[in-house]
């Protein structure tokens, strides 16, 4: 089966800024995709011309088998969009609200139906303008939803949520996933990317630098590993490492010949956080000797 979205060499330029810089990736059918990257990085850009919103200066892209450029009414039937935010009539009950959106499509889930995935059977007769900001987002997700779209991008999907609505947010994109949709998800948080992406795209500056999936995500491609302890001043030791059955073998011998031991001993894998933090650091470079600099 294709892919459900295939991007290659995808470029886009406003005048002399080229935002886009020849950036390749593809998502399977029924997977969570997290798109992460510094603001600036180039992820709306992408995710609009994905969208079909905004025309791209170069490369191919298919979206279901479409390029978005087309507008084609068939895509857009079968993609739902969760932006950062929405407007809705705010006089209106939610179940009102996703009669109307149900109207523009051929083949709408049903109204019930919707409302109960999105965890808004209490509220189904509530006013919008009744609605807390997680409940709001509850809605956004529904929209989404009433067309029953085999493709979904979130973009930036929790902003500005306090935990408890995070968590339930979470719930609903989980509850997609059971569904087999495809979704694309933008986020500034790392651990809402690690919790929920089964492969992340980390982008900077237009490029592409890392994907892979989360858990297994490493600068490189490395195997690398974080070994730390506390010696017996209580300094806190980490080292890295490839190895580190032989590294943990060396370090206990060690001890052990002196007589010490090694407090709060851990080994660990960098985490999505480590990596993308050091993919997307700012590096100044070091100046030639003899040039003075502030």
């Amino acid at each position: 089966m294709s892919a459900a979205i295939s991007v290659r060499g995808l470029r886009k330029r406003y005048g002399d800024v080229e935002a886009v810089r020849g950036i390749d990736f593809e998502v399977a059918r029924g997977e969570v995709f997290g798109l992460l990257g510094p603001n600036g990085a180039g992820k709306t850009t992408t995710v609009e011309i994905l969208e079909g919103y905004r025309e791209r200066s170069g490369g191919e892209v298919a979206v279901l088998g479409h390029d978005p450029a087309g507008r084609a009414r068939e895509l857009r039937e079968r993609v739902g969009i969760v932006l950062q935010s929405t407007g809705m009539y705010r006089h209106i009950t939610v179940r009102e609200a996703l009669d109307h959106w149900a109207g523009f499509y051929s083949r709408a889930r049903e109204v019930t139906e919707v409302i109960a995935l999105a965890g808004l059977e209490e509220k189904a007769g509530e006013r919008v303008n009744r609605l807390s900001g997680g409940q709001l987002r509850r809605l956004d997700f529904a929209l989404a939803l009433i067309g029953d779209p085999e493709l979904i991008f979130l973009d930036e999907p929790t902003t500005g949520f306090d935990p408890v609505a995070r968590r339930q947010a979470w719930d609903t994109i989980r509850s997609l996933r059971a569904l087999g949709k495809t979704v694309l998800l933008t986020t500034h948080y790392l651990d809402e990317a690690q919790e929920l992406a089964d492969r992340v795209a980390i982008i900077k500056d237009g490029r592409l630098l890392a994907e892979g999936a989360p858990g297994e995500l490493g600068a490189g491609g490395d195997e690398r590993y974080r070994v730390s302890y506390r010696n017996g001043d209580g300094s806190l030791v980490v080292e890295e490492t490839d190895d580190p059955t032989t590294l943990l073998h060396q370090l206990t011998a060690a001890a052990l010949a002196r007589g010490e031991r090694l407090y709060e001993l851990s080994v660990t894998r960098p985490s999505l956080e480590d990596v993308y933090l050091e993919l997307t650091a700012d590096v100044t470079p070091t100046p030639p000797a003899g040039v003075a600099h502030d």
